[in-house]
């Protein structure tokens, strides 16, 4: 008989989803419209984080004349409401972040930043009157009475069926279920009011309510789960939305909130209306780079000052007590040098030294060994002062030609990067040089490139993120966002061997730019 009650039950929330869908586009068309200065952002927000959002909302509003408009539901029906209207809001907040995963796998969502952890418990009024204790409790007894949060429209009841449905013991609590809710507040507001003995809600959630209490249990202790907030793709205001969601997840702005409320929070950045970021990257992405540096700072409100420099001199800036918030290095050597000041660094590209020589090569050289050949100009960088130098000693080395280049007297210029050398070549001061793939790229047309196969000593790149940076979040969508394809095949095109897996520690959309 229950086991029938539960289908019906299924299949009446069923249709419940889809009116509270219906119910949720209906809202979008009742919007109030913009704040003072004409700006709105619209955001669609799981129902169980209202409190922490609400409150940040209006403190925004207050300080930066923004009109937030804020609608709650479950976090799958807000995600359903945006597939079937895309443009109906700016951020999405999810209590679970695989909502913001899915919502990205169907293109719904792009940037992603996490606010907050929820764990789900049992709740209980105050007092324990029913004297609940275990789940065991929830699966045998005939006198409780349980709620839910719907698993199909709310989080906390999809992290509950899936921790349960691991354990084999959620088909015997579904069968106890004597109600379930769209969302994880109208199941606690049932709780407070008596209607049922116990519920499996948020323990942040519980948080909110003095007259109820949470009962923590191993079943569901491992399943804590990331409030999460979302671009929608198509917002036509990605920058005051992201402006607003950066906010939120400030640790000295939104942090504050939830905590206040229950809520455990995350490392977040400190607030800043337009940060300020200061990147380090070696010489050679200066190319590979600015357009997308160019294209996020933009769209994030964010300004980035940039230092290119040879890696072996910006490795003496930052001995000497330059702190940038990160760092795009020529080489794991250059990176290995400062690798204290940064978290684990992550390799993301490799890129080939190549010979090169004018256009049409006139002194008719193809190898590295004709380097000593009597009377040609040959142009190396600084071992010191760049990767590039380095990794050339140590080539040279490897074929056994540095004594015998440095004896013949060809070498007659070192420079501190290998974009001096292609000028000094183009300009006639040289007849061949050592530089990597992405320095003879730019000027191709003016030079014969000759590739070094089979040589052991590979320039790799990595990037890290400062310990010391107040905007870490910010730093790790911008490797994403140079992680993105559209970045990584302009590192192709300039000869660079891009590594398939970087990206940010959080997987982030692709963007135009």
């Amino acid at each position: 008989m229950s086991g029938r009650i539960s289908g019906m039950m299924l299949a009446a929330l069923g249709s419940l989803v889809v009116v509270a869908l219906l119910v949720f586009l209906l809202l979008l068309q009742q919007q109030s419209g913009p704040g003072q200065d004409g700006q709105v952002v619209r955001v669609a927000c799981a129902a169980g984080i209202k409190p922490p959002v609400l409150a940040a909302a209006q403190q925004y509003e207050d300080r930066y004349g923004v009109s937030i408009e804020l609608m709650y539901g479950g976090s799958a029906t807000l995600l359903g409401g945006l597939e079937m209207k895309s443009d109906a809001a700016d951020l999405y907040i999810a209590a679970d972040d695989a909502y913001i995963e899915m919502g990205r796998e169907r293109g719904l969502l792009a940037e992603s930043i996490p606010l907050a952890q929820l764990t789900p418990v049992i709740a209980v009024q105050s007092g324990n009157p029913k004297s609940i204790s275990s789940l065991d409790d929830l699966l045998t007894r005939s006198d409780l009475r349980i709620g839910m949060a719907n698993p199909d429209a709310a989080a906390v009841g999809r992290a509950t069926k899936e921790l349960l449905s691991k354990t084999g013991t959620w088909p015997a609590l579904e069968e106890r279920i004597t109600v379930y809710k769209p969302t994880v507040v109208e199941c606690a507001n049932d709780l407070a009011l008596g209607s049922l003995d116990a519920c499996i809600l948020w323990d942040a959630t519980v948080a909110q309510y003095d007259t109820l209490e949470a009962i923590a249990i191993p079943e569901l202790s491992q399943g804590s789960r990331t409030i999460a907030v979302a671009v929608v793709a198509t917002t036509p205001s990605p920058t005051e939305a992201l402006r607003f969601a950066r906010f939120l997840a400030a640790r000295d702005e939104g942090h504050p909130l939830f905590s206040q409320h229950g809520y455990t929070v995350t490392q977040g950045d400190r607030w800043a209306e337009r940060p300020r970021v200061v990147l380090f990257a070696g010489s050679m992405f200066n190319q590979a780079v600015e357009g997308a540096l160019q294209s996020f700072s933009e769209r994030e409100g964010v300004d980035i000052e940039r230092v290119y420099n040879g890696c072996g001199i910006l490795v003496g800036q930052m001995k000497a007590g330059a702190y940038p918030d990160a760092y795009l290095s020529c080489d794991t050597r250059f990176m290995d040098a400062v690798q204290d000041r940064f978290q684990p660094s992550q390799t993301f590209s490799e890129n080939p030294m190549v010979l090169i020589t004018p256009a049409g090569n006139p002194k008719n050289i193809t190898q590295l060994n004709e380097l000593t050949v009597p009377g040609l100009r040959v142009g190396l960088a600084h071992p010191e002062k760049s990767a590039l130098g380095d990794l050339t000693n140590q080539l040279l080395r490897e074929k056994s030609l540095l004594s015998a280049l440095e004896e013949s007297g060809n070498w007659v210029q070192q420079a501190p990067q290998g974009d001096f050398l292609v000028n000094a070549l183009r300009t006639g001061s040289l007849d061949a040089a050592i530089v990597y793939a992405s320095n003879a790229a730019v000027a191709k047309e003016y030079l014969a490139i000759i590739p070094l196969e089979g040589s052991q000593v590979v320039a790799r790149q990595p990037w890290a993120i400062a310990r010391s940076t107040d905007h870490e979040q910010t730093i790790d969508r911008l490797f994403a966002y140079l992680a993105s394809e559209q970045s990584a095949q302009r590192f192709r095109e300039l000869g660079f061997l891009w590594i398939p897996d970087a990206q940010g520690s959080s997987s982030e959309g692709e963007h135009d730019g």
